[in-house]
């Protein structure tokens, strides 16, 4: 089993021109992105306030932004926890990923050029590389989908797919501890940069919506575990 991430999330980057408080936002969503935090997990504010090195301010309003978006609730007593997404939840997760990927990949199939596609590649292979390591894998699938993602020239999507990353960060361990997932997916990967190196969008999507159905089928065995 892969090696949970350490929880020390780092500080707070200043002189970045972001406000503090969307910076300590950004930080916590990128903690529960690399499984830093998961469902069940205990957030307060003075630990947050610590570890990343600031007030409990800027903490608090970074708290009060995720738990807005449903992804913390009260805890018994003091602190947040984050949430654990119910079936129905993933269901429809899902089924919006399927939506945005496939549009992603149609219009990557329309506009990604010849250095963006051969990153796509060197993605993958990068992935190949790791068959025995699920973090890793699943860390180098999402930049291969967010390559995609910016190949579509679409910043709408782009944000949308953003949020929509954050949300299945919360799903927990990754599709690819699944027996045979890694080599699904690799083969899945590759056809649909085949579509999109070949222009073809109606290919291309279809591609990305069956890979992402997969990817849930796989998801659901990890739920019945659970």
């Amino acid at each position: 089993m892969a090696k949970r991430p350490n929880k020390a999330i780092g500080s707070i980057s200043r002189g970045s021109g972001v406000q503090l408080g969307e910076a300590v936002f950004r930080s916590l969503c990128e903690a529960l992105k690399a499984g830093a935090y998961r469902a069940g997990d205990r957030l307060r504010e003075e630990e947050v306030a610590q570890r990343l090195k600031v007030s409990r301010t800027p903490v608090r309003e970074a708290l009060g932004r995720l738990a807005a978006r449903g992804f913390v609730a009260p805890a018994g007593g003091r602190g947040l926890i984050v949430r654990s997404l119910d079936i129905g939840e993933v269901l429809e997760l899902y089924t919006m990923r399927e939506i945005l990927e496939g549009a992603a990949a149609r219009l990557a199939a329309e506009h990604a050029s010849k250095p963006e596609i051969d990153a796509l590649t060197d993605i993958e292979q990068a992935f190949a590389e790791h068959p025995d390591d699920a973090t890793e894998m699943a860390e180098l699938n999402r930049t291969f989908h967010e390559a995609i993602c910016r190949a579509a020239r679409n910043r709408y999507l782009d944000n949308a797919s953003t949020e929509l990353q954050d949300w299945i960060a919360l799903l927990g361990p990754t599709t690819f501890s699944v027996a045979g997932r890694p080599s699904t997916s690799r083969r899945e990967h590759r056809a649909i940069i085949g579509a999109i190196a070949a222009h073809d969008g109606d290919k291309a999507e279809k591609l990305a919506r069956t890979h992402i159905r997969e990817a849930l089928r796989c998801r659901l065995k990890l739920l019945q575990k659970q």
